[in-house]
């Protein structure tokens, strides 16, 4: 067996080990390197990682972990899944910056899924013509202004699946993150758009086959959601609903959050309302404002052409590259200069700060940089 193969066969069954959850097997694979190792060192993980109690130990010597394991290793690789570990480079590296970020996840499909540009755009079951057009006009815009953008949703009634069918009428890749295994679809009657969508995005999920849609398990889809994308946009929600804790999450992740407004007494409209009376998302009216917010303008030549830096010597190389890249794009949101310097989440944060401190960049409305003249 491939090292690869290896470290998907033993990050499978972690999942399976009885009392690690999301956030504990992602610190036991992040302290230790990989879920190889976490088998492979489990007696001595006390050593690296003394919060690991004697319980966890004794999980981790189930047989029935890795019998599990091997079966879906041969599932996924029977119907040409593939299997993305933490240490992946295709893994969502938004997701991944997620203390909660699932250790393994299984896509089939062809988009890639750290593109430049991820939204996801969810609301209720019940969608009204209100919702309809707003999700239809929204991406038919988007496709003009970001035409690489990436949406991502979860394949539900509703808002799901107009998200899904309207960015593949507009020929924008989209992604459906799924509460369930990859050997069924659900619900049944979105098959179609499903395996439209393996052409021009693909269907993603944590779980394994066999996975009942259950209803906890659409909420801790949401997370991932959340997780690998760039912004939140809430088109219609009820008072109560999944999309409002995609919301919660996105928050708690330090993403953006938009959302439509509607009616006072739209029901469906609820939710939104009060995301944006508590202010936890930002008012969205158009794919302009929003492409605005996020920082997603694109640079006119002249202004390109007028941004002429030397090389700073006070700054580091990390600091340089960041300088070096709002020069030659203009401003840019956190999450896209990470995609551009490769550099995580939390240490472009630390950089970002000491840029600002020392006079170099400012933050505008919608967390984007700019240098300052």
């Amino acid at each position: 067996m491939i090292a690869d193969e290896e470290e998907q066969l033993y990050s499978i069954a972690l999942t399976m080990i009885h009392g690690v959850g999301h956030i504990s097997a992602k610190r036991l694979v992040d302290g230790m390197g990989s879920a190889v190792d976490v088998f492979r060192h489990r007696k001595s993980l006390p050593d690296s990682l003394p919060e690991v109690s004697s319980r966890i130990i004794e999980a981790l010597d189930d047989p029935q972990a890795l019998t599990r394991a091997e079966q879906e290793l041969l599932f996924i690789q029977k119907n040409r899944i593939r299997c993305l570990t933490l240490n992946d480079a295709d893994y969502p590296f938004r997701l991944r910056e997620c203390e909660d970020a699932p250790i393994v996840l299984f896509f089939k499909g062809n988009t890639d899924l750290n593109a430049l540009r991820v939204i996801n755009l969810v609301g209720t079951r019940h969608i009204t013509g209100y919702g309809e057009q707003a999700c239809a006009s929204f991406l038919r815009d988007l496709k003009v202004l970001c035409p690489d953008v990436l949406v991502v949703s979860g394949l539900a009634y509703g808002v799901d699946i107009h998200a899904h069918r309207g960015a593949l009428a507009n020929g924008l890749s989209t992604v459906a993150v799924l509460a369930h295994g990859l050997d069924r679809i659900y619900p049944s009657v979105h098959r179609k758009t499903a395996v439209d969508m393996l052409t021009n995005g693909g269907l993603l999920t944590e779980f394994l086959t066999g996975t009942a849609p259950d209803r906890y398990n659409f909420v801790s889809r949401n997370r991932i959601v959340a997780g690998m994308c760039d912004a939140t946009i809430v088109v219609e929600s009820a008072a109560k609903g999944g999309s409002l804790i995609t919301a919660e999450l996105t928050e708690g992740y330090h993403r953006d959050c938009f959302a439509f407004p509607g009616r006072i007494n739209d029901e469906y409209s609820a939710g939104c309302n009060r995301l944006l009376r508590d202010n936890k998302a930002s008012l969205l009216l158009s794919a302009e404002e929003f492409v605005s917010a996020m920082g997603w303008n694109s640079v006119p030549p002249s202004k390109a052409a007028h941004v002429q830096r030397g090389f700073f010597p006070d700054l580091s190389e990390e600091e340089q590259k960041v300088v070096s890249i709002l020069e030659k794009q203009g401003d840019l949101q956190i999450n896209s200069l990470v995609v551009e310097a490769d550099i995580s989440v939390q240490r472009m944060s630390g950089i970002l700060f000491e840029l600002e401190m020392k006079g170099i960049i400012r933050v505008l409305v919608g967390g984007v940089y700019q240098l300052l003249p």
